[in-house]
């Protein structure tokens, strides 16, 4: 296999096999999840041949490779096989972390590292179910507005069955989160599933329930519903996976296929029944109990300390510990205090960086910050977080003042989510209808004010913005004088030139125009908040702030990357430049939706050709959708991007030439 060798040093360079939580691939990267990120080399993954770059995502370790990254990956699968064999949820071919079979080093710090697996196993349980729960949580948030504003008849046939919908996903949710823990813990996902189905059994909650003694071989099976329920379950497949694990190591291969998972079954839900579920029930309203005290108790001064925090145990992936107990809370209370915090802190980060577009003088930062805040208002604060309030500091600063102060407006009047709605922007609204609903949009209307406020008032550097513009890239920097007739200069493929776009020179030889492939706003590669594209590891380019979702072939050439979730696309054109598209940042883990795709691999395009259709209006509730255009063999060319300002689709976007600058000393 041709990445062999490299595939044994970037596991070596990631801290071993032993590290290795799971993995997948986006379109030019490895996105590993590590037990320990500092175990990482960074200086030794990018010396290894393929790899381009590193970035440090926290939750997530990624390791630039670019357009050879399936077959790095494939490499790096058939060195270890786990990370195969329990695919995630969006089918992306990401493995199952061995957290429940592997050794603690003796290294470092017991109590941290353990906590950051618990923290490891609950995130990557929960995150991948999130899309089902919010998706299901939303829709009982919309029936309770209807039915709050009596456009529907709650008994109505039609109203039962749209209640059923919402509520299916919560009443089997031990079969959900079954399935995704076993696929974090490395265990068969299914039989996982089969756990979980047993204790939402409608026949067994029936003898559960009569009120009569049940006994399993003379040992008592205590009554509990476990409908709605996550901690049980989360126990008992922890158990499976080394029951599971056992089984397979002694049973002979010809039988395993039935004996494995039999026995498994045999023996973990027996003890699941009769001891881990209960326990579970147990520690689940212990903990929620507690947590339901603090929230009670606490008023408004828990409220500020809480929602001031919230921007950074959200950075952290903390949140996601407290995930179990919100559900809890909505099965057995109806309603969740916490919930609430999250839009308040939401609606704070889209008021500091609004804060920063009213003081931002640079052009290019007004634009990044009104972009944002668009995206924050829409419940996506992660390129308001990343991209403007860490990097500059003070808005960061600004909205933790807003959340302290919504968050005790909400905490100190009581405020409740009814439903876990996965979004705590604008669109997921509905999640606090109900008794409480006037008050939520004070504290939320409050934390947007007070964040805006403070954002001015702190100011900004915006040199800290610039410095990355001022190491960027000579091939980037500034345009040769235009001419009108474009063909002039270029060979193999015309375009026409807009204004504010790509101005195109006289006398340049074996170069060639590379079109807009979408229409809208043009922004500059540095201002892309993600290290990736920013600092040109995959390549050099430009941005684009798309207002229309059609985007076109920008070179005569051949597709030669369509990636499965069809969210990005690569052509080579007739004279060897490989132009990358790529819509929407972090937009893998769309898995698919709102793309579609008009090509495969090999088809051969025209200029203005329609590869792919994306519905922006639905990308940007959950994503940023800022789209990509970069040389990804930029190494070979000079490569000129456009100036800022307003593009169509067609335009004269990149110029690429072989040639070197010879007007001025400037290399073209």
């Amino acid at each position: 296999m041709k990445y062999q060798k490299d595939a044994a040093a970037i596991i070596a360079a990631v801290g071993g096999d032993e590290n290795i939580a799971s993995l997948y691939h986006c379109v030019t990267r490895l996105r590993f999840g590590l037990k320990d990120n500092a175990k990482a080399d960074q200086g030794a993954l990018q010396a290894i041949a393929p790899v381009m770059g590193v970035n440090d995502a926290g939750t997530q370790y990624q390791v630039i490779v670019g357009n050879d990254v399936p077959d790095v990956y494939r490499a790096i699968v058939a060195e270890l096989p786990r990370l195969a064999s329990a695919e995630t949820v969006d089918g992306s071919g990401a493995g199952a972390a061995s957290g429940a079979g592997s050794d603690a080093k003796a290294d470092g710090n017991l109590a941290k590292r353990t906590f950051a697996r618990f923290l490891d196993f609950i995130s990557g349980t929960f995150a991948p179910i999130l899309p089902a729960i919010a998706g299901a949580g939303l829709l009982k948030g919309v029936l309770a507005l209807i039915n709050a504003f009596g456009w529907v008849d709650p008994t109505s046939q039609t109203f039962l069955i749209f209640s059923a919908i919402a509520d299916a996903v919560f009443f089997f949710l031990p079969v959900i989160v079954a399935i995704s823990a076993a696929r974090k813990l490395g265990a068969n996902p299914y039989v996982a599933g089969s756990l979980g189905a047993i204790l939402v059994y409608p026949a067994l909650g029936t003898l559960l329930g009569a009120g009569d003694p049940v006994a399993l071989f003379g040992i008592p099976v205590t009554a509990v519903t476990y409908s709605y329920s996550v901690i049980p379950v989360l126990l008992g497949v922890y158990l499976m996976s080394w029951v599971e694990r056992g089984f397979t190591a002694i049973i002979p291969s010809f039988l395993k296929l039935t004996f494995v998972p039999m026995l498994t079954l045999v023996i973990v839900a027996p003890i699941t029944l009769i001891a881990l579920g209960p326990l579970g029930t147990f520690i689940g309203n212990g903990v929620a109990g507690g947590i339901n005290w603090a929230l009670d108790n606490g008023g408004a001064p828990a409220g500020f300390v809480i929602g001031a925090l919230l921007p950074l145990i959200i950075m952290t992936g903390m949140h996601y510990t407290l995930v179990p107990f919100i559900l809890q809370n909505l099965a057995t209370l109806g309603y969740d205090k916490f919930l609430p915090l999250t839009y308040v802190q939401t609606f704070a980060t889209a008021g500091a960086v609004f804060g920063v577009f009213l003081r931002a003088r640079n052009k290019q930062v007004k634009a990044l910050s009104l972009s944002t805040t668009f995206t924050a208002l829409m419940g996506v604060t992660e390129p308001a977080l990343y991209g403007l309030a860490l990097p500059l500091r003070r808005p960061l600063i600004a909205s933790m003042a807003g959340a302290g102060v919504g968050g005790a407006i909400s905490l100190g009047l009581g405020v409740k989510a009814y439903v876990l709605a996965g979004n705590g922007g604008l669109p997921g609204l509905p999640g606090l209808v109900g008794e409480t609903f006037v008050w939520a949009i004070v504290g939320i209307v409050v934390a947007f004010i007070v964040s805006t406020v403070v954002s001015m008032i702190l100011g900004i550097d915006e040199s800290i913005l610039a410095r990355t513009a001022e190491n960027a890239p000579a091939a980037a920097a500034a345009p040769v004088a235009a001419t009108t007739d474009a063909t002039a200069a270029v060979s193999g493929s015309t375009a026409r030139a807009a204004s504010g776009t790509l101005p195109v020179p006289t006398g340049t030889v074996l170069g060639e125009i590379v079109s807009s492939p979408m229409t809208g706003e043009l922004v500059s590669l540095d201002d892309v908040p993600d290290a990736t594209f920013s600092k040109r590891i995959v390549g050099d380019g430009t941005a684009i702030r798309p207002t229309d979702g059609r985007v076109t072939s920008p070179v005569d050439g051949e597709v030669v990357t369509v990636f499965p979730t069809k969210h990005a696309v690569a052509v080579r054109s007739d004279s060897g430049v490989e132009v990358l598209i790529h819509v929407g940042l972090d937009t893998v883990n769309l898995k698919g939706a709102g793309f579609t795709s008009h090509v495969a691999v090999g088809d051969r395009v025209s200029t203005g050709d329609l590869p792919l259709d994306v519905d922006l209006a639905a990308i940007a509730t959950t994503n940023d959708t800022l789209t990509v255009i970069v040389i990804t063999n930029s190494g070979d060319y000079a490569v000129d991007p456009g100036t800022t300002g307003p593009v169509r689709s067609g335009d004269a976007l990149i110029r690429v030439t072989r040639a070197a600058r010879t007007t001025e000393g400037a290399a073209v």
